[in-house]
């Protein structure tokens, strides 16, 4: 029953919904003494990240061999007291201890037969909405309009759209063309389907500019602006709230529950991003969704990664109260598609619910290696 060996994978990938740019994240494997395997990951998606997180990963390993990965929250809290110089409230020790978390959580379904959708106490919903989550990518407002359309037509129930990102859409930076963009996209789409507005790290704004830009989206009725501010404005974000009715979203930069905790308390925000690969895994995303729960707030799980981040996402959101839909990317590469036998995906717009035990998934290992960073 006890963990046997850690260990640290960094790989790299294309990811087609991000202009097929190369991601990078660290995939933990964790193997107790009966050969039984669970696996995580870690979200760093640089490079030198994944590198320094796998040797974090390394270095912690011994925290957990010959633990019982039954004692989840023991070896959590385990990992975080020994990473109070280099993690203390935040940075990349939580990014690790996440891939560790998430396998852990793997490997005790498989070692008690169960998924860890049933460990989390089971589903808290019949049934959990599906959205397409993309970034803006091309020259033409048209031809993404179209796409999207297409994308929604399967029956996903609206689309959360990336603005500033890699490629030539030049979103979020001209209010004119933006605003054409929400009316071309959901005229497309047509009526009964949510739009979602998602400001990158290229898009800067002012408070006067956010608001301004926030009311004229509110007037189109998109269902939420994400990081209008970016991830850290207090004031502004409460001017924003006093000038504007439109749901503001951002948090899948927070590292832990204390963080969104911070964010929730200040009032300035309706829907919390959590992103289990970087929120200190599963036992650190249920925390933090369960202050979402306990403040009447949406928690949104940021599954933009592998299929390993995928099925830790679907469990989770189909467990927390506070969680009513699920992103999934509407075209997978091989991280999505290849690295599992049963990628999340969606039917007529609602999630299929986890089966099997752990996260329900085997992985290709073989795809596994040949994606790795350090060999």
């Amino acid at each position: 029953m006890k963990v046997a060996s850690v260990e640290a994978i960094p790989v790299s990938y294309q990811e087609p919904t991000d202009h097929n740019r190369f991601r990078s994240v660290c995939l933990v494997k964790i193997t107790d003494r009966d050969g039984r395997v669970g696996w995580g990951e870690s979200c760093a998606y640089f490079p030198e990240a994944t590198l320094a997180t796998a040797r974090i990963i390394e270095g912690l390993a011994p925290i957990v061999i010959g633990r019982n990965p039954l004692h989840t929250e023991a070896i959590w809290h385990d990992l975080k007291q020994h990473s109070w110089w280099y993690g203390t409230g935040a940075g990349i020790a939580s990014i690790a201890i996440s891939g560790i978390d998430i396998a852990l959580w793997d490997l005790k379904g498989k070692q008690l037969g169960v998924s860890v959708l049933d460990l989390l106490g089971g589903p808290v919903r019949d049934t959990l909405p599906a959205i397409a989550s993309l970034h803006g990518t091309d020259a033409s407002i048209d031809k993404m309009a179209e796409e999207i359309a297409a994308h929604t037509a399967t029956g996903l129930h609206g689309a959360k759209v990336g603005f500033g990102k890699a490629g030539n859409a030049n979103l979020g930076f001209d209010e004119a063309r933006d605003l054409e963009f929400v009316d071309k996209v959901q005229a497309a789409m047509g009526p009964g389907k949510d739009l979602m507005i998602d400001l990158g790290v290229k898009n800067f704004w002012d408070v006067p500019t956010a608001i301004r830009r926030a009311r004229a989206f509110e007037e189109r009725n998109v269902a939420w602006l994400e990081e209008p501010l970016g991830h850290d404005d207090p004031s502004g974000y409460a001017a924003l709230r006093a000038a504007s009715g439109i749901r503001i979203a951002y948090g899948e930069r927070e590292w832990n529950a204390v963080g969104v905790q911070r964010i929730v308390q200040s009032g300035t925000v309706d829907v919390i991003g959590l992103d289990p690969g970087r929120v200190e895994g599963i036992t650190g995303f249920r925390k933090a969704a369960e202050i979402c729960a306990l403040n009447r707030r949406q928690a949104n799980a940021h599954n933009f990664s592998t299929a390993i981040v995928g099925a830790a996402s679907q469990a989770l959101s189909f467990a927390s109260p506070a969680c009513y839909l699920l992103e999934l990317q509407p075209v997978y590469g091989p991280a999505q598609s290849d690295l599992v036998d049963r990628p999340i995906w969606h039917r007529d717009g609602s999630v299929n619910r986890p089966e099997g035990p752990g996260l329900g998934i085997e992985i290709n290992e073989d795809l596994v290696q040949s994606a790795r960073m350090d060999r």
